[in-house]
């Protein structure tokens, strides 16, 4: 069976190892300048040798910078990329001064999305200047992805947000509040209610007063459409979403790629995807044209769960899978669903079966105590949140 190559979103440390856990080919990540999600917390030069530790020689690490190069700082992207010549595996760009940049330092290209490659000769002109790859423009359908893949290997995005402007280059929130989406600075003001009103000052509340807010991308219900298009790389879009978020949707998308899901399979793996953070879900391009269905209502997502901080691990002893947890937030009782999360750990997710304050069984334990509770894996000064359905 052919092996797909997953791409993970890295935000942080914990959402790289949490991509890694669950199964991805290769995580996608920024540094502090130069990327479209400038609001992550991202990652610095120096932290390319512990990414490339953990990455190891099985999953491969691709740079993103792919905003809008300005004259001035062509010196500074210069520095940043000899530092990180043969520390990543490919750098994903679209401004020619980084391709060129790339091209002098022999630093493997995939050419971003921003660039809206959507068709034959495109993709064709990039091959031609060196590009090993192409991640297409969203507007793509399959039948469109088919012949480009013809031409050059292809990634698609198949999870994630989705932006009105899809692959275009969006202006509304620079013209708001002089934040750049084009800079990584995006404020998303098309997630926000909108109402109408004339020049007599007459007020209209539209029925769907989120009109920009596009709904999440989510291709699992025809992903062996995807594998049939020729498709080299799938993408997860969310270097923004926390580590949980990473961890369930790459292990779903692992699966799909791997084998192809029964009606039952596929059913409950969409219910693992509604449970972390979405707009409510669409097919994208992929199968038609967006219409009024593919637009949120939503104000706060519509996942089926959250996370609320509970407390941190004190300790914890291997040979017993036993921690220490001290309860700063809330309660937690037996049955309860937890995640731990830490730097080296990534995410974990348990549930509570067995806890012990001084030796004595107990069936719940609340704020400013310390619970001995048994849990699979987890480091000391690692976070632990309690699991809420909604």
């Amino acid at each position: 069976m052919k092996k797909y190559e997953l791409l993970s979103p890295a935000g942080d440390f914990q959402s790289l190892r949490a991509g890694i856990q669950a199964g991805c080919n290769a995580i996608y990540f920024g540094l502090k300048e130069f990327n479209m999600r400038d609001s992550a917390k991202n990652f610095s030069i120096s932290d390319l040798k512990e990414i490339n530790k953990i990455c190891g020689k099985k999953v491969k690490k691709y740079l993103t910078l792919n905003t809008i190069i300005y004259n001035y700082e062509i010196k500074k992207l210069e520095e940043i990329i000899k530092k990180v010549k043969g520390k990543v595996d490919a750098i994903i760009c679209w401004d020619l001064a980084v391709i060129e940049l790339c091209r002098k330092y022999k630093i493997p290209v995939h050419i971003s999305t921003q660039a809206s490659v959507s068709n034959s000769k495109s993709a064709g002109f990039y091959k031609k200047i060196g590009a090993e790859r192409v991640i297409l423009a969203r507007e793509l359908n399959l039948k469109q992805i088919k012949e480009i893949a013809k031409i050059i290997p292809v990634e698609c995005f198949i999870h994630g947000a989705m932006c009105v402007s899809v692959s275009g280059r969006c202006f509304t929130s620079q013209f708001l509040q002089s934040k750049s989406a084009n800079r990584g600075q995006c404020t998303h003001p098309c997630r926000r209610a909108y109402y109408i009103r004339d020049k007599d000052g007459y007020e209209l509340k539209l029925e769907n007063n989120r009109v920009m807010s596009a709904k999440d991308l989510c291709t699992l219900p025809f992903i062996e459409k995807l594998k049939k298009a020729g498709i080299t790389a799938f993408k997860i879009e969310g270097r923004n979403r926390p580590a949980e978020y990473v961890s369930i949707v790459t292990k779903v998308y692992r699966r799909a790629l791997d084998k192809k899901f029964s009606k039952e399979e596929l059913k409950d793996s969409l219910e693992e995807l509604k449970k972390v953070y979405n707009r409510g879900f669409s097919s994208g391009f992929y199968l038609k044209i967006p219409c009024s269905e593919d637009f949120s209502v939503s104000e706060n997502g519509e996942a089926k769960e959250r996370k609320q901080i509970l407390g941190e691990i004190e300790k914890y002893w291997p040979k017993i899978g036993v921690a220490a947890l001290k309860i700063r937030v809330g309660k937690v009782k037996l049955g309860d669903e937890i995640y731990i999360s830490g730097k080296e750990t990534g995410i974990i997710r348990a549930r509570v079966e067995s806890m012990e304050i001084e030796h004595k069984k107990i069936a719940e334990a609340d704020r400013g105590q310390i619970v001995g509770i048994k849990i699979p894996f987890c480091r000391k000064g690692d976070s632990v949140f309690i699991i809420e359905k909604r």
